[in-house]
């Protein structure tokens, strides 16, 4: 196992459509060690998984129930000791929101969180998903202390990370009370891996498909790979990569000493 491994999150919106555009040629060219990704929106029947094959990942997929929906996928160049679908509760589960994975005493999980995006109904899911998680998430940390939990959180926590802070304020992703589950989520024991390097604004991860929103890079950080305290001292390096565009979100690259 190499010592230093780069890890990347990457919201693909499809990863078949994402595949047409070029994501095989982009990881082959860059040689991730470990790459998770969410928004998936196939079952693994439906991904030509030869393609990573041949570039030499294992393959983990955790699919929704829903056909062309949700769903989570990890590659990784290094075997994991364990693969884990899901938190044991149905209904997220049933969404293919979360699939862990455990390398020597490190534990990543590849997480896509709710939307609340399409209206009341789904936002209070959101919610619930929040409460339901960060209890999951505290449980489970008394087993496991280096844990690195990446993915599409569907926040801005700051306004640093949103392009339009007060014309977003009421907005899903940006609400208060998302915004504060953020910092009591950071509070309980987390670190923002990009914020420990970057403290830079106008860095985004997703743009609007409307009003030429990345080409103007009108956008929001709300990809995230975030780690435990405990993995701290051991975080080399965190970019977003904006130039890469298979998807209307941009992947997140995180190098990590093991």
């Amino acid at each position: 196992m190499p010592s230093q491994i780069s890890l990347i999150t990457y919201n693909v919106n499809g990863i078949r459509a994402a595949m047409k555009k070029g994501l095989t040629d982009w990881l082959k060219e860059n040689k991730y060690d470990i790459v998770l990704m969410q928004e998936t929106k196939a079952q693994p029947e439906q991904i030509d998984v030869k393609e990573f094959e041949q570039l030499g990942y294992h393959h983990f997929w955790f699919s929704a129930e829903k056909k062309g929906y949700s769903g989570v996928g990890i590659l990784t160049k290094i075997k994991p000791d364990q693969i884990k679908l899901g938190i044991s509760n149905d209904k997220y589960d049933n969404e293919g929101r979360v699939i862990r994975m455990d390398i020597g005493d490190t534990t990543f999980i590849n997480t896509y969180f709710p939307s609340g995006t399409s209206g009341d109904v789904r936002q209070e899911f959101k919610f619930e998903f929040l409460n339901d998680y960060l209890n999951w998430l505290n449980d489970f940390r008394k087993k496991r202390k280096k844990i690195i939990l990446s993915g599409d959180y569907n926040i801005c926590h700051n306004e640093i990370d949103i392009h339009d802070p007060k014309g977003n304020k009421n907005s899903s992703g940006f609400l208060p009370e998302e915004r504060a589950w953020m910092t009591k989520f950071f509070e309980s024991g987390w670190v923002d891996t990009f914020r420990r390097f970057n403290q830079s604004p106008h860095q985004y991860t997703w743009w609007s498909n409307f009003f030429n929103a990345r080409a103007n890079n009108k956008g929001w950080r709300i990809d995230y790979h975030n780690a435990t305290r405990e993995l701290e001292n051991d975080l080399v390096s965190s970019e977003i990569l904006p130039d890469v565009k298979h998807s209307d979100h941009c992947p997140v690259l995180l190098k990590i000493k093991l």
